[in-house]
């Protein structure tokens, strides 16, 4: 942002000439902010720990004495306004109607039921045991079963004429 005023600026600064700078704090109490005044179309800066300027991002920043910083342009101020009063909650309640209401017919009946089961040790063990008699079933079966791969080279083409040669080098 080399804007004339700018340059004015950072000249008298570095020739030690006074510049009368407005400052002014966030409603957080810390960032400070700084500007020629703060008006419409005036540069502003957050002021950093270390002095340095870094220009204000886009957005709305509530002062400290409770006006609305806007800006829309990093860096320039777009407008200064006070605070919109929050909307007060409505106190009062709309009437409530009583009405007479038919009940409804349910739209889903869901019925379940639980069974439980206790096993005895015995019943677990013959259990366990079937598990993994299966288990060794299964592992049986796809050893012992190959898949069946189709091979395209194997298949001869032929013609309806065919020459002695030709018969002669596929035997």
């Amino acid at each position: 942002m080399n804007k004339p005023q700018t340059v004015i600026r950072n000249l008298r600064i570095a020739l030690g000439m006074k510049v009368a700078l407005e400052q002014m704090k966030l409603a957080d109490g810390e960032t400070t902010i700084e500007a020629d005044s703060f008006e419409a179309n005036k540069e502003v800066f957050v002021v950093t720990d270390d002095d340095q300027r870094i220009a204000v991002p886009i957005g709305e920043y509530e002062l400290e004495d409770g006006k609305v910083l806007v800006v829309v342009e990093e860096g320039i101020i777009s407008e200064v306004k006070e605070m919109e009063a929050p909307a007060e909650p409505a106190t009062e309640e709309a009437p409530v109607e009583a009405t007479k209401s038919e009940p409804t017919a349910p739209k889903k009946t869901i019925e379940s039921t639980v069974k439980e089961t206790h096993f005895s040790k015995e019943e677990m063990d013959a259990k366990d045991t079937e598990i993994i008699e299966l288990k060794a079933q299964l592992k049986l079966a796809n050893e012992v079963v190959k898949p069946i791969v189709h091979n395209p080279e194997n298949v001869k083409k032929t013609s309806g004429k065919i020459s002695i040669t030709e018969h002669i080098n596929n035997l």
